[in-house]
């Protein structure tokens, strides 16, 4: 593997403007990073304005489309865009998808790339979506990468995490039973709060047992299905309540309805009912709603304000296409507010964050900063 020393840059270096909600606890002896993550990065390429999923034997014709960092990428854009010092460890190939990638990122989105490496003659893996109906249809390509050095397990684009981790407020980790990921325990002995989801158990074993690294976090997300199957329960709630003995914080998404948490430590429950919306494309909302519960947690917030937060943020992203490209700033959140005609008592610990009542927000606007290019950039740029 081969860093890009040209490109990298210090975790002071290029970070995102804004709002920053950790701006009143922040001390000179902090970490500099506030999160760190790793994973897979793939190039997203999205097709929108179907109408229906394709036929077989027929060509479709999309009305719209768009490429976009993805994979872990939509959790490191989502948590950059809401003020969090973001640091990725991830592979890139040596490719225009690559290339492109590691640009949005890193400029477009001002995450530090300084642990993540160029992957000399691998191409980058890559994903098409097909948004339709409210629903996706994915298709994925991609080779394993070569066998990477450091606490990193190897595998399909799979970051090469050396030794000596940056110290972090958080990190996020995605668990998958039968696998100790060495890098997440390393993360929380140097101090940092470890945050995890989970995906579709494929070999249908279910078996929280299997989640290895659980025990090194301090809040698990998952979603309702995935909950009951690991804690053999009817309902989502109970699930919950079963996962806050394995771990501090458990919370329990429930699409369209909401979300519901326990503390263990504490025995504190919460439970936030979903934000009504025009769903175009869920892809990242999973993520943008961690992002969000880190981001209210890491900022010291009630339980139930961090549901309502993180919930509100997921709710914003379904309405545009696209995974990081979707993920929303302080200026979204800030114009959701604003535009509100009767402002929702639920979401009343915003107005100390985006301003007074009436005027300007306090965050900037959308072209305070510049985004990823929803598109391989043309040869030429104006």
């Amino acid at each position: 593997m081969t860093g890009r020393n040209s490109r990298n840059g210090s975790h002071a270096a290029a970070r995102t403007a804004g709002l920053d909600p950790l701006g009143a606890l922040r001390t000179p002896v902090d970490p500099d990073c506030d999160v760190f993550l790793t994973g897979t990065v793939f190039l997203d390429i999205i097709f929108t304005g179907l109408d229906s999923a394709p036929v077989r034997g027929t060509e479709s014709w999309a009305r719209g489309m768009g490429s976009s960092p993805g994979g872990v990428a939509n959790m490191a854009t989502a948590l950059a865009r809401l003020g969090l010092r973001t640091s990725l460890a991830a592979a890139f190939g040596d490719d225009h998808y690559g290339e492109y990638c590691w640009d949005a990122l890193e400029q477009g989105e001002g995450i530090d790339l300084s642990m993540s490496r160029t992957v000399a003659g691998w191409h980058s893996p890559v994903t098409v979506s097909m948004a339709y109906e409210g629903e996706r249809t994915m298709v994925s390509h991609g080779h394993e990468a070569p066998p990477p050095g450091g606490l990193g397990p190897g595998g399909l684009g799979a970051a090469p995490v050396p030794d000596g981790l940056p110290r972090a407020r958080a990190a996020v980790a995605s668990l998958t039973p039968g696998r100790r990921e060495a890098w997440v325990a390393e993360a929380a002995r140097s101090g940092a709060r470890v945050f995890a989801d989970v995906g579709w158990d494929e070999s249908g074993c279910w078996d929280l047992d299997a989640l290895a690294d659980l025990e090194h976090c301090e809040a698990f997300l998952p979603n309702a299905g995935e909950a009951m199957r690991y804690t053999r329960t009817e309902c989502p709630r109970a699930a919950a309540r079963a996962l806050a003995d394995r771990v501090p914080v458990a919370v329990v998404t429930l699409g369209a309805e909401g979300s519901y948490a326990v503390d263990g430590r504490t025995g504190e429950t919460a439970e936030v009912p979903g934000i009504a919306v025009d769903a175009l494309d869920p892809t990242g909302a999973g993520d943008v709603y961690v992002a969000g519960f880190v981001t209210g947690t890491l900022a010291g917030w009630p339980l139930a304000d961090r549901l309502a937060f993180a919930g509100l943020t997921a709710a914003l992203s379904v309405q545009e296409f696209g995974g990081s490209l979707s993920a929303p700033g302080w200026e979204e959140v800030a114009h959701w507010w604003h535009s509100q005609g009767e402002r929702p008592a639920r979401f009343a610990f915003l107005q100390d964050l985006l301003g007074p009542q009436h005027g300007s927000p306090a965050a900037p606007s959308a072209a305070a900063r510049r985004r990823a290019v929803p598109t391989i950039g043309f040869r030429h740029s104006a």
